[in-house]
């Protein structure tokens, strides 16, 4: 589409939306306030995960670390704890080192201007927008995915979002509908997109601007957002042995350079005077964003005192077992391992 009209040929479509919005705001804890620690931790949490799957894990979060100087002083252990089940804990990591972040960089004050909460560790685009303009009155649209979708259905635009400027490019279309009250509009493009215009099957007939929408007329919805660009998943077979003696077994915390970082895992190898304790071993598969990983686990049940002493002291392995294990963070394949081998 040619971006050649003014902004105020569209704004009736953000007025409307602001409309709709008021009276069909999804009820939820963090909208109502405009604490920016608040926003911020809602914004990372729901990024990769759904509202109704994330809601509970926001509420415990922010009841533990309930501001930042709570969050900056606690230990990066304890915080992947409270992350657990929400996965993509990198997240968690750089939420934390952003606390700290702000703890020394800003006096303990969250930043208020787009650019500076824009350095935080972690924080991108459409994450310093979103807290910018509902704490702060920023004038920056939040583009995500919802955005994509309803901007491109709105004016049947076929820009490719998985073109490099697809976020400049959108963030310009959004200019054109933004009304005043930028921080509802953007929450308003989020609950549209999330209940309304739906990836697939959306909800034409409840939308409040489909007497605008270019695709809803040439009914030629599901031609939009058009994406050529997709990541194939890469395969990735890894091996973990399963070191146990009498209920307790052997870990290790992961470094922070590869997937899974800072996770707690199995040992990934054993000497050779080791294998006549492997009893068996079992497959499982499990899906990453951009990777297939197939998982061996080999279990390994030490009977010798000493082998397993010198083990330990020669790799330098943490001891533990299933009461212990519930307060540290596994990839979740690895969890359920735990949870089936050591069951009875």
């Amino acid at each position: 589409m040619e971006k050649n009209k003014t902004g105020s040929e569209f704004l009736h479509i953000g007025n409307r939306l602001l409309e709709w919005y008021r009276n069909n705001a999804r009820d939820l804890p963090f909208r109502q306030t405009k604490d920016p620690y608040k926003i911020w931790i809602c914004e990372i949490v729901f990024q990769q995960t759904r509202i109704n799957q994330g809601l509970n894990h926001y509420n415990n979060f922010i009841k533990r670390f309930p501001d930042v100087k709570t969050l900056a002083e606690a230990e990066e252990n304890e915080v992947l704890l409270y992350w657990k089940g929400l996965g993509y804990y990198s997240r968690a990591i750089n939420i934390h080192k952003a606390a700290r972040q702000i703890m020394n960089d800003y006096q303990g004050v969250f930043p208020h201007e787009y650019e500076e909460i824009l350095k935080l560790k972690g924080v991108g685009k459409y994450t310093a927008a979103a807290v910018s303009s509902i704490c702060f009155g920023g004038r920056m649209p939040a583009v995500d995915g919802n955005f994509y979708r309803v901007l491109s259905r709105l004016f049947a635009d076929d820009f490719d979002i998985s073109n490099s400027r697809a976020f400049t490019y959108f963030s310009e279309l959004a200019a054109l509908v933004m009304p005043e009250n930028v921080g509802d509009f953007n929450q308003a493009m989020m609950d549209i997109g999330s209940e309304i215009c739906k990836p697939k099957n959306p909800l034409c007939g409840e939308c409040p601007v489909n007497e605008d929408c270019l695709a809803f007329s040439m009914q030629k919805i599901s031609d939009y957002p058009v994406k050529t660009k997709k990541v194939k998943a890469e395969d990735l077979a890894l091996t973990y042995y399963f070191v146990h003696k009498k209920g307790q077994f052997l870990i290790r915390q992961r470094a922070d350079d590869f997937i899974w970082k800072k996770l707690f895992e199995f040992p990934t190898a054993i000497p050779s005077d080791m294998e006549p304790f492997i009893t068996g071993s079992k497959t499982v598969t499990h899906k990453l964003t951009h990777k297939n990983l197939s998982i061996e686990i080999w279990n390994v049940e030490v009977t010798s005192e000493k082998q397993w002493n010198d083990f330990i002291a020669e790799n330098q392995y943490l001891i533990t077992d299933l009461e212990d294990s519930h307060e540290k963070s596994f990839p979740k394949p690895l969890e359920i391992y735990i949870q089936n081998a050591l069951k009875d």
